[in-house]
């Protein structure tokens, strides 16, 4: 259960983080903006995909990402994982993917949008779960590198 894996992650790396678990979806953006009563920007959009190996990308929810720009940066086209192969990789299923709790390392991206926020809302591992946390210490707890592929 990727919930759990989450836990036992965040044991470890921040126990002051607490999981936030609703009763009711907040696997899209504005579900879960409306359960937190927050701006769609501070919730962290966090995505699959393939290069020649998976990566996530993190992103504030009120952006997408910019195909040219993606391009120019990884030298390919963005390719999102299916469902399936993002529940195999990261043991999270869609609406639920977040960078902690992953079974196996992965490179961890996120846009420079999460920047415009102190505290920002990923997902924890389920399609109603999530944790607040500092943007920076996000950065800081998933090694993520700071790149700009997204626009509004």
């Amino acid at each position: 259960m990727s919930v759990k894996s989450v836990k036992e992650h965040l044991r470890k790396i921040a126990p002051d983080l607490k999981i936030i678990e609703f009763n009711k979806s907040t696997a899209t953006v504005e579900q879960a903006a409306n359960a937190h009563n927050v701006e769609t920007g501070q919730i962290v959009k966090t995505i699959a995909l393939m290069l020649e190996k998976p990566l996530l990308l993190m992103m504030s929810g009120n952006v997408r990402i910019n195909n040219k720009k993606y391009k120019y940066f990884f030298k390919k086209k963005a390719k999102m994982l299916s469902a399936d192969d993002t529940l195999s990789i990261t043991s999270h299923p869609i609406g639920g993917v977040c960078p902690f709790g992953l079974p196996n390392k992965i490179d961890i991206y996120f846009d420079k949008s999460l920047n415009f926020y102190d505290v920002v809302i990923p997902a924890a591992g389920s399609i109603n779960s999530s944790v607040k946390v500092k943007t920076k210490r996000l950065i800081n707890l998933t090694n993520a590198i700071e790149i700009d592929v997204c626009n509004k």
